[in-house]
């Protein structure tokens, strides 16, 4: 067996004028059918509402919602014939992922920025994981040197 399980992500747009219980009402609900109908629910996401690329039955916004679930595959067709019938969703896009699950991810962002706030001397990586160099007059002379050595070789 390898290690990389499928999963599904599926992410649904709701209506733009509906209030944010409603919304939270909405999430619940299909979290519950989606347990139900025998999947396994690893991250749920309320991404917020945002500008459509192109207008939807007279809406230029939307809330997006990302449902990340595990399952047999049986369950998409249920949970998305309960999205189609629904007038609150406008529109709902599962994708099959394969790859290693899904971490959850934390819900606040102050958290992080909060942080942040609190250090200021933090490093910013790159994806190579090396510290990301300042222009100061140290690094500078470091730096020229460096690309003389490549030159060289």
């Amino acid at each position: 067996m390898n290690k990389q399980q499928s999963y599904y992500e599926t992410m649904y747009i709701l209506r733009p004028d509906i209030a944010e219980d409603e919304v939270t009402n909405h999430i619940e609900k299909y979290n519950k059918l989606l347990e139900e109908f025998g999947g396994k629910i690893l991250d749920s996401q309320m991404r917020g509402k945002r500008r459509l690329a192109y207008q939807i039955s007279k809406h230029r916004e939307g809330i997006y919602v990302q449902l990340s679930h595990q399952g047999d595959g049986q369950h998409i067709f249920k949970i998305e014939k309960s999205m189609r019938l629904s007038d609150d969703v406008i529109r709902y896009m599962t994708v099959k992922q394969e790859g290693p699950l899904p971490t959850p991810r934390p819900s606040s962002k102050s958290s992080t920025q909060t942080e942040n706030q609190d250090n200021p001397e933090t490093k910013i990586e790159s994806k190579d994981k090396e510290p990301v160099k300042t222009s100061d007059a140290s690094t500078s002379e470091d730096t020229s040197s460096e690309i003389k050595e490549t030159a060289e070789q």
